[in-house]
């Protein structure tokens, strides 16, 4: 019968109750597990749990799943409140912690993993101030047990040394992760407290391992314990001692490959494999350890002790593993040459060759170099021996062809795990860094091999390697190699090659096609470039396979996304590219497979413009089905979507708007919102028209889904306030006939609560919307929304910035010169809904216009402000007409001013006449939509804008005369209202409006 344990009461927590359901929770009966957990997470939450919690997981008379429960259960929900005093008082703080080093000898590796966790997040938070023996006590541990194993040669100390290492490592690795100022204090603190301790028992115990370590002992469980307390201290200090390490390295890895080597001639235990492993861990933490110091600083790690040596001693080991048998080499650490390692060996001796260059980046001539012959051996080992694909390689083409190509795509992320890769970058380093040597080398070979016919498996192996060490040097080699002359009489000839190896060299003839193209050795206006890569593409007979067809396609997007790309050149082939690309695409199995190919198609399409139109049906017809297929891959499915957002898309809007929506349904949205915004803007602006063409869904269907984002995804305002303007170029008036309250009901919303950028865009949006649309469209759905009252009000507390609200007044002055009318209308009903006298909005509204008018910067929003005033002065309101004589004729004077300036400087400049000096580019307001039909809906709204193409001083007259009709004449108008003005002021005024246009 299970003995409950000891355990404090606290005044809040049934510690029985606690204990009993932890029990339930560890039982393998699902019933009481559902039941207990519930319940378990109510306990959690009371004060004083969490150290009951710990108290079950410390005491070893408990049985161990419940133990295990308990303190799996304290790791994932204390760990996060421990400062929280909600949960835990000071003096329970003080009892786990006391607890959590009395586990320094758990047997249980659940617990004891569990604990080091426990150890180190507490450590981050208390250490040193609120456990300043932490470090002490377990160095204290450390200390007499490594004493009493390697001094006194007494048992029993290995498992609370190899705990208490495992913590002080999950301490420090803890502390190195922290990045403010603080953290990294402690970090070096402890690192000098820890350096010299650490250092002298990692010599304690690693001096040995000559004579410890053999076939006949590697096999005791004592040497796989030395190796993993070696491995466990070195970890603590391995930044600290580099010159140790490096010497070291060299010794342990002889031995290593030593054992290795007689350990092939005996059968090996468990124990031994064990221990060999452990060695081949502790060797790459060396190499690790070596390139976490080269990454911070290159140029100072050629420069340590006995790095020169260090680095040419990897490389030695590079060059042994390639002159031995092939079968030294796996991804194993029990292999002679473990890849892993040897990979470590190439990265370390690649970023160092810069500095080892004969002509430093300052043009300084360099001490330092590697001879010509140590540069060209390295080469010729690299092209011969590691460069090309091996028999696992040709494997794993014929076992899974699209995932080879994956895998040989990754160039980016793959490289520094696989020989092959690394080898390749360790070339083109060599390449950059000793040109003189290796131009020339790779030159010769070229001319030697290129002219011989190879049909046997080695011969196009080999060749395949120079093609590719030719591809990745294409930049230094592009003067050296005729490119155009290789192409027509050597590559156009192996690629119609029937042979059945001839796949290998037919994939790395596209990919060098593409590389040479992309790198930008040679433009794209060789007919023969698309006859190669075309005629890869679609050939399906003898001496081909889905690798070369693959691998052809993400070459020709390689060479039609280049600057000198001509299409006039490609026109030729289009037609059959287009085909042979929708075919693979629906031929592979795989979805990024098909991901590549829609990125190839992407690109011919954006590259050929016009030239598409005929194929447009061919593009469009597969892409349902694909879009089906993908499934839950949505980076498949925005290839899928920009391969639809193409120009001349009418046809397509069915298919845009079945993509759309399916983009914004729940789970895809977050992966294709994006992309779909991408599709769906492209539609609107190569748009002629929103409504339904061939009796299925059109544009306008899809304006309720944007209203709906508009009011909701604030993340994406930018994108979606681009999409309503295209909608508003198009067709305002079909927007606002269906749709005009619940779209001003969502701007409402969404100016409630988005950040300025788009609560700018938003209202700059709005004066489009009033130029492009009549006032009866418009004006009562701007009262009904509040979306009128939400702007006055906005003026009105004046504590948006200045940006926000000078745009406001240009909402203002657009409504104004839309309909007067309708403005006064909207101030009537805004004040009586809100229950606020009319002249008090009237009086926000013109302090803001008058205060904004100075945080103009763009004339053209000078003269919109003096023309929408000038509008507001015409509707006789007193308001308005009291700032008459001052506020507002200073405004016109200010633009007046401007205006006479710039025609005197158009007069010295231009005979021709005014020039509008503040006039940019249209390509500047738009230039995303350049080329396409909404720039001319641009164009026309910017060209027939009267705040371009009105006088000003005409403009103003006229309204001046409006005012004094509806204050009943001239001189009503002048007795009310210009009496008392300046005199100077009114000659001025009097003065610009009788001048002539």
């Amino acid at each position: 019968m299970r003995r409950a344990p000891v355990i404090r009461t606290t005044e809040t927590l049934s510690p029985k109750e606690l204990y009993d359901v932890v029990c339930a929770a560890a039982s393998q009966d699902p019933v009481p597990v559902q039941q207990a957990t519930t319940r378990l997470k109510e306990l959690l939450e009371l004060p004083g749990a969490f150290d009951v919690l710990h108290e079950i997981a410390a005491q070893k008379i408990v049985a161990l799943q419940v133990r295990q429960q308990s303190i799996i259960q304290f790791k994932n929900a204390a760990l996060s409140r421990w400062r929280s005093r909600r949960y835990l008082n000071d003096a329970q703080r003080i009892h786990i912690r006391t607890r959590c080093l009395s586990l320094l000898d758990e047997a249980d590796e659940t617990i004891a993993q569990c604990n080091e966790i426990i150890i180190a997040k507490i450590a981050r938070h208390d250490f040193p101030s609120g456990w300043p023996t932490l470090i002490s006590q377990l160095m204290g541990v450390i200390n007499s047990n490594m004493e009493s194993r390697y001094v006194r040669g007494e048992a029993g100390s290995e498992l609370p040394l190899r705990r208490s290492l495992e913590i002080l490592n999950a301490i420090l690795k803890e502390f190195t992760s922290i990045k403010l100022p603080g953290g990294v204090k402690i970090t070096g603190q402890l690192v000098e407290e820890l350096r010299s301790v650490l250092l002298a028992h990692y010599s304690l115990i690693s001096t040995s391992f000559p004579s410890s370590l053999n076939p006949s002992t590697i096999a005791l469980p004592r040497s796989a314990e030395d190796l993993l307390f070696a491995h466990l201290v070195l970890k603590c200090v391995f930044r600290e001692f580099f010159h140790y390490s490096a010497t070291r390295l060299q010794a342990l890895s002889e031995l290593r490959i030593n054992l290795v080597l007689a350990l092939q001639a005996v059968p090996a235990n468990e124990v031994a494999r064990r221990s060999a492993e452990l060695l081949a861990r502790h060797v790459t933490l060396f190499g690790r350890f070596f390139q976490r110091i080269q990454r911070l600083s290159s140029s100072r790690f050629v420069t340590l002790p006995v790095c020169g040596d260090l680095v040419l001693y990897y490389w030695s080991k590079v060059v042994q593993a390639a002159n031995g048998p092939q079968e030294y080499i796996r991804d194993s650490p029990d292999a002679v040459f473990p890849v892993r390692f040897l990979v470590q060996a190439m990265v370390l001796f690649k970023d160092s060759l810069a500095q080892w260059a004969p002509v430093r980046k300052d043009g300084t001539e360099n001490d330092r170099v590697l001879s010509k012959s140590f540069v060209e051996d390295a080469v010729r080992l690299l092209v011969t021996r590691y460069i090309p694909l091996k028999p696992s390689d040709l494997e794993d083409w014929m076992a899974d062809p699209e995932e080879w190509v994956r895998t040989e795509e990754q160039d980016n992320e793959q490289w520094i795990f696989e020989l092959r890769a690394c080898g390749e970058r360790v070339l083109v380093s060599l390449a950059n860094q000793y040109r003189q040597y290796v131009t020339p080398l790779l030159e010769a070979t070229f001319k030697q091999v290129v002219g011989q016919y190879s049909i046997d498996l080695a011969g196009i192996l080999q060749k395949e390697a120079l093609y590719c060490a030719i591809g990745r040097c294409a930049p230094r080699l592009k003067e050296v190699i005729p490119f155009n002359e290789w192409l027509s009489r050597t590559l156009l000839a192996e690629a119609r090659e029937t042979n059945a190896n001839y796949p290998i060299l037919k994939r790395r003839i596209a990919w060098l096609i593409g590389k040479w193209i992309s790198d930008m050795c040679s433009p794209a206006n060789d007919p023969n470039i698309w006859t190669v890569l075309v005629h890869l593409l679609q050939d399906r007979g003898p001496g081909t396979d889905v690798v070369v067809r693959l691998t052809a396609a993400m070459a020709l997007r390689e060479c039609v996304d280049t600057i000198e790309f001509n299409e006039n050149v490609f026109a030729p082939f289009l037609s059959t590219a287009v085909n042979e690309l929708v075919l693979l695409m629906a031929e592979m199995d795989s979805v990024d497979s098909k991901r590549q190919v829609a990125n190839s198609l992407n690109a011919v399409i954006e590259r050929v413009g016009t030239r598409i139109i005929p194929l447009i049906p061919n593009v469009a017809e597969p892409i349902p089905q694909l879009w089906t297929a993908a499934e839950g891959d949505w980076l498949m499915k925005a290839s899928l979507l920009v391969t639809s957002a193409k120009e001349h898309s009418q046809s397509l809007h069915v298919l845009v708007v079945a993509l759309v929506r399916e983009s914004f349904m729940p789970g895809a949205a977050v992966q294709l919102d994006e992309d779909a915004f991408v599709l769906w803007q492209s539609a609107l602006r190569n748009a002629t028209t929103i409504e339904s063409v061939s009796g299925g869904p059109g544009l306008i269907d899809l304006f309720p889904l944007v209203v709906s984002l508009l009011s909701q995804n604030l993340d994406l305002l930018g994108s979606i306030g681009s999409i309503i303007e295209s909608y508003y170029l198009l067709n305002a008036p079909r927007v606002l006939q269906l749709y005009a309250v619940d779209l001003f009901r969502a701007y409402v919303t969404a100016i409630g609560q988005a950040p300025p950028i788009n609560i700018k865009d938003m209202i700059t949006s709005l004066s489009v919307l009033f130029q492009v649309a009549p006032s009866s469209l418009w004006g009562e759905a701007l009262h009904v929304s509040s979306l009128f009252a939400l702007a006055i009000k906005a003026l009105s507390d004046d504590k948006d910035s200045t940006t926000i609200l000078t745009e406001y007044v240009y909402f203002f002055a657009r409504i104004a010169m839309a309909d007067k009318r309708v403005f006064l209308q909207l101030m009537s009903a805004t004040a009586m809904a809100q229950n606020v006298p009319e002249p008090t909005l009237w009086e926000a509204l013109l302090n803001q216009w008058w205060t904004r008018f100075d945080n103009m910067s763009e004339p053209r929003h000078r003269k919109l402000a003096a023309m929408g005033i000038a509008d507001l002065v015409s509707t006789g309101r007193p308001e308005v007409l009291n700032r008459l004589s001052s506020d507002v004729c200073n405004l016109w004077m200010d633009v007046f001013g401007e205006i006479r300036e710039a025609r005197e400087i158009a007069s010295i400049e231009d005979s021709s006449g005014l020039t509008l000096y503040w006039d940019r580019p249209l390509t500047t307001f738009y230039p995303q939509s350049e080329g396409t039909p909404e720039f001319a809906r641009c164009k026309a709204l910017y060209d027939n804008d009267p705040v371009r193409t009105a006088q000003l001083r005409t403009y103003v007259g006229a309204r001046i005369q409006e005012a004094e009709m509806a204050c009943g004449g001239g001189a009503t108008f002048q007795s009310l209202y210009l009496e008392k003005a300046d005199p100077l002021l009114l000659k001025q005024i009097q003065a610009e409006l009788g001048k002539r246009p």
